[in-house]
């Protein structure tokens, strides 16, 4: 109620009903035939100046495909110059470097790993062929027996140890990252 009290000055912004209102109303009888013409000189003026800007804007962008035409730049070079720095600026972020940093190592990681496991089961596959000389794999031991076997079970654990180690390194790097931001 205090736009009551100031009367019909009102400090506040138009609200979008006020903006209908105003569009909607019709001022023309408040003008005088001088201010009319004056405002209709105005309004051509501007029209006028507006075709202009559109004309000096269209023949710059002409000369704009001119020149990139003479230099040999067309919109497929642009998108690959473009792409380009965008990697780059990528590429340049610590976010990028340390996720990179982070899966060369878990991918180093993994590489001894599964070098691990491939020694292993080289190694143990040779320990059964010296065992059961003549007979296959398949004909020298049952697969309960094997799981059994001292050779099978430290296989295991060299896969168990594998995997914590891989486990407990994520889980640390994970809380290194959350810890940093």
């Amino acid at each position: 109620m205090e736009a009551q009290a100031q009367g019909l000055l009102e400090t506040e912004a138009l609200q979008g009903r006020d903006d209908d209102t105003v569009a909607s109303a019709d001022f023309s009888s408040m003008l005088s035939e001088e201010e009319r013409e004056e405002l209709k000189a105005e309004l051509v003026q501007l029209e006028d100046e507006i075709a202009t800007l559109r004309q000096v804007l269209s023949a710059k962008e002409r000369h704009l495909v001119e020149i990139k035409q003479k230099l040999g730049m067309n919109l497929m070079n642009e998108l690959k110059q473009n792409f380009s720095r965008s990697w780059y600026d990528v590429q340049t972020t610590t976010a990028y470097k340390k996720t990179h940093e982070t899966l060369s190592h878990a991918g180093q990681k993994a590489t001894a790993a599964f070098s691990n496991v491939g020694t292993a089961i080289s190694k143990k596959f040779g320990d059964m062929r010296s065992h059961s000389i003549g007979y296959s794999i398949r004909h020298s031991i049952s697969m309960p027996a094997m799981r059994n076997s001292p050779t099978f079970k430290s296989f295991e654990e060299r896969v168990e140890t594998t995997v914590t180690s891989l486990k407990v390194f994520f889980r640390r790097r994970r809380y290194e990252e959350a810890k940093e931001e």
